[in-house]
């Protein structure tokens, strides 16, 4: 089974759901975690809107990227452009990638406002853990 690593910095919203969705669609073939360069906890609303769709991540802890030196991690995963451009290297043994996606937690505005932006960004996170993670189209359904 690969490990994968999701990193953002304050692993509070995008890193956080992104381990939560592949855990939840793809667990059997990943193990998964996720950790910030300044960890600052888990942000509610992300709890709100994976709960919507049935993902409890309310338990999850922020950790930091230094938990992690000297795993086994064969992808490492950035999911956002602050997190890529000061994280310290972490070499994956088989893939490092970056995807940048909005921070939901930089919208101000009134909580609904809040709460469609972290939707947002849980859609666009689910649709690209699919393509990149889940079954090739050649394989039977």
């Amino acid at each position: 089974m690969e490990t994968v690593l999701f990193v953002c910095t304050h692993n509070s919203s995008r890193s956080q759901m992104a381990e939560a969705l592949l855990r939840d669609r793809y667990g059997d073939q990943y193990e998964v975690r996720s950790a910030g360069t300044e960890p600052g906890g888990v942000n509610p609303f992300a709890v709100e809107v994976m709960d919507e769709i049935g993902i409890d991540i309310s338990g999850h802890t922020s950790d930091p990227l230094q938990a992690y030196t000297g795993s086994r991690l064969d992808i490492v995963v950035t999911v956002c452009d602050d997190a890529a451009e000061r994280c310290p290297f972490v070499s994956a043994r088989k893939q490092n990638l970056h995807r940048g996606f909005d921070d939901p937690s930089a919208v101000t505005g009134t909580d609904e406002e809040k709460r469609t932006a972290f939707r947002h960004v849980r859609d666009e996170l689910t649709e690209w853990i699919d393509e990149t993670f889940g079954p090739n189209e050649s394989s039977s359904t």
